[in-house]
């Protein structure tokens, strides 16, 4: 198994244990640790400065948060637009005489039941599959070639030939989709501000220390789970959020 196909569910993992081991870190350097007592000569920090940092820190996970779930709204919408190019196609070849009709709709649903059979587990690992390329290839030599040019109207062959174009993009956001992975650096950033705010928070109760313990818990409670649920869903083709390939199931064996 490519474990680099499956990278945000150790950051999701990493973003899990690293807040709650920067939360006990942070809580023993300014409660137990030697230099607890210089660290308490810094009381005094207002707690409005809290929203400074917080406000950076979730500003950069709603930013994150939103190119995530964009990327899981776009490949279902590619889904959609290519199921809906191959009804188009067959829809465009059903007065066609029977036997170019009937090459068509088969090379349709072999596209389909090869992108659902094959290429589905291939998103999965972030690759794509090299018999849904042929199918597909095969069906654009079909509508391309003489055989249809010869029998449908100019219009509808232009036609079909658009919709065929509108599929292979579709496929082509589909697959860019699912090999997109998870930038390090941006998740860092986000990571050194949600530090920041943790010590923000500290120090505002630095003096005060059952305070002090509840307040830094309580934001790594509600930013740790955050952040890695958004992590977990860094590919729209893996659990937990699998874009589902049904609009493509009813062109097969139609």
């Amino acid at each position: 198994m490519d474990l680099g196909a499956y990278d945000h569910y150790g950051y999701a993992f990493i973003a899990l244990i690293g807040t709650f081991a920067g939360a006990w870190f942070l809580l023993w350097v300014t409660q137990r640790s030697p230099w607890a007592a210089v660290i308490k000569t810094y009381r005094g920090v207002s707690p409005p400065f809290l929203g400074v940092v917080g406000v950076l820190f979730a500003l950069t996970l709603a930013f994150l948060a939103n190119d995530t779930w964009n990327a899981h709204d776009r490949a279902i919408n590619a889904v959609f637009q290519e199921a809906d190019g191959l009804r188009s196609i067959e829809a465009l070849a059903a007065h066609l005489p029977p036997g170019v009709k009937d090459r068509i709709k088969a090379a349709v649903g072999a596209y389909a039941r090869s992108a659902i059979d094959d290429e589905w587990p291939a998103l999965a690992r972030r690759t794509s599959s090299p018999q849904t390329s042929g199918h597909l290839d095969h069906l654009l030599a079909l509508l391309s070639g003489s055989e249809v040019a010869a029998v449908a109207p100019p219009a509808v062959h232009a036609l079909m030939l658009n919709q065929a174009a509108q599929v292979r993009s579709a496929r082509g956001q589909r697959i860019a989709l699912s090999q997109a992975h998870v930038n390090p650096l941006k998740w860092l950033g986000m990571a050194c501000l949600g530090f920041l705010t943790m010590v923000s928070i500290a120090m505002v109760h630095v003096d005060q220390a059952r305070a002090e313990i509840l307040a830094v818990l309580i934001f790594a409670a509600a930013a740790a789970p955050t952040a890695a649920i958004v992590l977990v869903q860094g590919n729209p083709f893996q659990p937990p959020t699998v874009v589902s390939a049904e609009p493509l199931r009813g062109l097969v064996g139609e």
